[in-house]
């Protein structure tokens, strides 16, 4: 059996992998912890297998008075925590980064795509993954997870507000673009074979699927009973709009190469599929 320490006591992922992990109650003991004060260091963490860091700021807008936040949370406190762990005994420490180390906004993003983060979310995630990785050695084990979007049954961020749009209006742009995404219980499936395994390395979780946006609107009004009818017409003016950073990052490609996304004891074809993951996300 092993044991597991989740620091991120509210986190979304966090909560969403514990409660995956409640269906092996004879495989895993799991606590979680928050990291909101400082008295987590007062916490043993020896006799933890796995520690898993999702901790992070991300779903607030970046500004000039709260960029040093960013490094404070994303970066000095995943270090401290992950040397914590280190010197507790911990075999391995999963560390939740993110697509935006790339910097990049359209695109396919494959082995030699250069690390170029523009955010202080996405620089203060990969300065973390670096004095991360500085202390691994073949006892202490770093998996650095860089997953692209995350939706779920309440979930935060795009998703929600193009799910909130869905069920509100009639048509929609019928855009064939192409996204990586990652439904919440695919990721947490990833992260169980990742721990079972005892692996190390950088992970790219995405669904077997890409995702085109027109397609995930209606198959979320479907789920609602509602009906919307996607259009080619406003095509045109989308496509003189490409540089809008909105209209990219909606209707724009952005995937990580299929086959970076490759886990021990899983096949693509076991994880759960894209149309199933909505009707279950907006059950």
């Amino acid at each position: 059996m092993k044991k597991l320490l989740i620091t991120g006591k509210s986190s979304y992922v966090g909560t969403s992998f514990q409660n995956w992990l409640r269906n092996y109650p004879d495989r895993y003991l799991i606590d979680s912890i928050s990291l909101r004060d400082d008295s987590w260091k007062e916490e043993d963490f020896s006799g933890y297998d796995v520690v898993f860091h999702v901790v992070g700021i991300a779903h607030i807008k970046e500004t000039r008075e709260n960029a040093h936040v960013y490094y404070k949370i994303n970066r000095d406190l995943a270090f401290e925590v992950a040397k914590k762990a280190k010197d507790a005994g911990v075999k391995q420490f999963i560390f939740l980064s993110s697509m935006s180390v790339y910097g990049i906004e359209s695109g396919v993003i494959d082995e030699n795509t250069s690390l170029k983060p523009k955010s202080n979310y996405g620089k203060s995630k990969l300065q973390a993954e670096e004095l991360i990785t500085t202390l691994e050695d073949e006892v202490f084990k770093v998996v650095i997870v860089r997953p692209p979007m995350i939706y779920g049954k309440n979930s935060k961020g795009n998703y929600t507000r193009l799910a909130k749009l869905a069920v509100r209006v009639p048509v929609f742009p019928n855009i064939e673009n192409k996204r990586s995404m990652i439904y919440i219980d695919n990721l947490s499936m990833i992260i169980q074979s990742v721990i079972d395994n005892c692996d190390r390395g950088l992970l790219f979780p995405q669904n077997s699927e890409y995702v085109s946006t027109s397609k995930m609107v209606k198959l979320i009004a479907e789920a609602h009973g509602k009906k919307i009818r996607v259009t080619k017409l406003f095509n045109p003016l989308l496509n003189r709009m490409k540089k809008n950073g909105i209209v990219k990052k909606v209707f724009g490609d952005l995937i990580y190469e299929k086959k970076l996304s490759k886990y021990s004891d899983i096949q693509s074809n076991s994880l759960i599929g894209f149309e199933e993951s909505i009707r279950l996300t907006e059950d």
